[in-house]
């Protein structure tokens, strides 16, 4: 098992600070086209400015201003243009190392075709709300490990869970939060051990693995997973099993972006991949 490194942790394990950023994030969106003062974002967080810098820079690694550059659309154009990593070469260059939700050590295994047929019949997948760092979501799990993970920000709860369920028809839902609870406050303080277990179609499954390649901080083309899982004309359909993906930010498919430099579509909204993309673009700035 792996942890995080130090200086990549957030500082504080409190569920206040991460609404916290949450609500700063949002504002801080919803802002820019007129962008606020310090004093301004901090007197509509009803908090001291000087508490305010402290709490965000520890949270993003970087300050409220410099974190507002990172949310706009041409930061993930800088990204593709500097960050933009080859998946048949991540292996060999040694970045696939930190890929995997900043050393958040997983261990995943895979349905069998067979088994993903029949749509979940015979497992009992537990489910609960948790606050994460992205806002609520909601996480998913059998009895070999989170199989779903959603954020509602922006399909609200009701749109989340039926999403997710649908996936797996035939299987047995149970509303257990506290069994969820320890893995659920692994993925919150980015630390500790995630065991996956995948749900897909055996194509899906390629396409989610060379999505665990990418290192944070750096993003890749739909065209180069395609290449990557050998069918390099199977752009369109790479698209589709990268909005399938069921354990979103643990299979990070926020960091795929269209050739173009756009941010293309997320599946959880759009919000939260420019929030998520410009967390790690910043820490990893900040850490050199």
């Amino acid at each position: 098992m792996t942890d995080l490194a130090p200086h990549t942790r957030p500082d504080t394990d409190s569920r206040y600070h991460y609404a916290l950023m949450r609500r700063a994030i949002d504002l801080i969106d919803a802002q820019a086209d007129s962008p606020q003062s310090l004093d301004d974002l901090a007197r509509q967080m009803n908090l001291s400015p000087a508490h305010f810098q402290r709490v965000f820079s520890a949270w993003a690694g970087v300050s409220p201003k410099r974190f507002r550059q990172y949310l706009t659309l041409g930061h993930a154009k800088v990204l593709l243009s500097e960050r933009f990593t080859l998946l048949d070469t991540a292996l060999s260059t040694g970045l696939s190392g930190t890929g995997r939700l900043h050393d958040l050590f997983l261990r995943w295994e895979a349905m069998s075709p067979g088994e993903y047929a029949r749509g979940g019949a015979g497992l009992t997948i537990r489910h609960g709300w948790f606050d994460g760092p992205f806002g609520e979501m909601l996480v998913m799990a059998t009895d070999r490990g989170i199989c779903g993970l959603a954020f509602s920000s922006e399909t609200g709860r009701d749109g989340a869970y039926a999403d997710m369920s649908s996936r797996w028809p035939a299987a047995t839902f149970v509303e257990d939060a506290a069994a969820l609870a320890p893995q659920a406050q692994a993925l919150t303080d980015l630390r500790g051990e995630a065991h996956l277990h995948l749900i897909g179609a055996p194509f899906q499954i390629k396409v989610w693995e060379a999505l665990m390649r990418i290192p944070s901080g750096h993003v890749t083309t739909y065209g180069e997973i395609a290449n990557a899982v050998g069918n390099p004309r199977a752009v369109r359909a790479v698209g589709t099993a990268v909005g399938r993906n069921p354990v979103s930010w643990l299979i990070p498919c926020h960091r795929a972006l269209r050739k173009s430099g756009g941010l293309g579509g997320y599946h959880w909204g759009l919000p939260v991949k420019r929030a998520m993309l410009a967390w790690e673009g910043a820490r990893l700035d900040a850490t050199g």
